[in-house]
């Protein structure tokens, strides 16, 4: 292996790793998935090849077989592609598996049925070489051909998947599922990619994004495809697997925000009700009723709040949050006793509140209960402060079992002295 060092004329350019293949050096990999797709791998191939040969570049194409029965292994190999074999099936396991093999510094990845136009990799190429770490087409900013996309990916499924990546994740991509995207072979290892699925398009934007890779993007053109089949995509059964996938990556969209929010108004609800009923536009009154649904609300949202917590504390413990500052800090702060102390104080409050209603209800000779409202209000503060108490056991358990941070368990590195003991 040799190595050379693009241009310094930017402190972080990446460093371009050169191997030998077949004893020659190659400084750029494409990676093509191909399952059945006799029709049109051979035109990927000789297309990328080509492009090689004008750019000066030299490369390589690695095509990953997912168990294709119709020729194009034979095709690709014949062409002069690297044909990797990939038993388990999925778009995203043949990308993963092409990506190991591969053994250029830059890859570039891109459908095998001809709707991306490889003669655009140098392009790809040179951004890369100018210091990003991913570069992504876009198809949006560029061209779509007549035919090439589905009128509701155009108008819908892409440009909404793409906006709640944005919004969650501050990804900055205009064309989040672009299928034509180059990378490093470095910030790649770095992802740590898991899906083996089409969530493999999504999960790669979300872990560029976390690791604050630098990003830019290419037009490109979206051509009509000459696959001969139909399309591998299923459109709505693929598309609520990215939005899955996005959610569950997201804890503070899935969990924190609606769970605060519905704790806030079942809070309101329940002491804004508490003295008695409340007339809001002339016959409307919210009374004994709507306090119930407060009581409900402010438990739910509780609920929903400590599993947003495990989830935010599992998700970090896992590396699918890489930068959770905020919550290393919070968690540093908001220790187990701490957790303890406040459940407890609640559960307390709400057994006091409770047993002096009983009281009271006692010496009345246990006739009608009038405190209905009393009751309802100390009830919640005695059960929430239970759900306190048993998620900071769950939550200490998480960091003892997953080595993140969790009150005194700060699981910094240990140094050589203490491994060594």
């Amino acid at each position: 292996m040799e190595t050379k060092r693009a241009s310094t004329h930017e402190a972080h350019l990446t460093t371009e790793m050169i191997t030998s293949v077949a004893g020659r050096p190659v400084d750029v990999s494409v990676v093509i998935p191909c399952l059945n797709e006799a029709n049109s791998i051979g035109i990927c191939v000789e297309k990328a090849l080509k492009a090689f040969k004008e750019a000066e570049l030299r490369g390589e194409v690695v095509v990953a077989d997912n168990g294709s029965t119709d020729g194009s292994v034979e095709i690709a190999q014949k062409l002069g592609a690297r044909v990797i074999p990939v038993e388990q099936r999925g778009y995203g396991s043949a990308l993963k598996a092409g990506i190991r093999a591969a053994r250029g510094a830059f890859i570039i990845m891109g459908d095998a049925d001809d709707s991306y136009d490889f003669a655009e990799v140098p392009r790809f190429v040179a951004e890369l070489r100018k210091g990003s770490d991913v570069v992504m087409g876009n198809r949006f900013a560029g061209e779509i051909k007549p035919g090439a996309m589905p009128w509701h990916h155009k108008y819908i499924g892409n440009p909404g998947l793409t906006a709640l990546l944005n919004l969650f994740f501050h990804s900055g991509i205009g064309d989040s599922h672009c299928g034509m995207r180059g990378f490093t072979r470095e910030v790649f290892e770095r992802m740590d990619v898991r899906s083996n699925g089409m969530e493999f398009a999504s999960e790669f934007v979300i872990k560029a994004a976390q690791l604050g890779a630098k990003t830019s993007e290419i037009p490109i053109t979206l051509w009509k495809d000459k696959r001969g089949r139909p399309p591998h995509l299923r459109s709505f059964r693929d598309g609520w697997r990215h939005l899955r996938f996005m959610l569950l990556y997201a804890p503070n969209w899935l969990f924190l925000l609606p769970g605060g929010l519905l704790m806030a108004a079942g809070l309101f609800l329940t002491c804004w009700l508490l003295p008695g009923p409340r007339n809001i536009y002339r016959s409307v009154v919210l009374d004994l009723h709507t306090m119930i649904f407060g009581v409900i609300f402010t438990l739910m949202g509780a609920q929903i709040l400590a599993i947003g917590s495990f989830a935010k504390v599992f998700s970090y413990a896992e590396r699918f949050d890489r930068h959770a500052v905020s919550l290393r800090r919070l968690l540093k702060r908001v220790t187990f006793e701490l957790g303890l102390l406040l459940g407890g104080a609640l559960f307390l409050a709400g057994l006091l509140g409770c047993a002096y209603v009983t009281w009271q209800w006692a010496a009345s000779g246990f006739g009608p209960l009038q405190q209905v409202r009393a009751v309802l209000f100390w009830s919640m503060w005695l059960f929430l402060g239970m759900q306190i108490i048993f998620s900071s056991f769950f939550l200490s358990m998480l960091g003892i079992s997953r080595g993140t941070y969790i009150g005194d368990y700060d699981l910094a590195p240990r140094d050589s002295r203490t491994s060594d003991k």
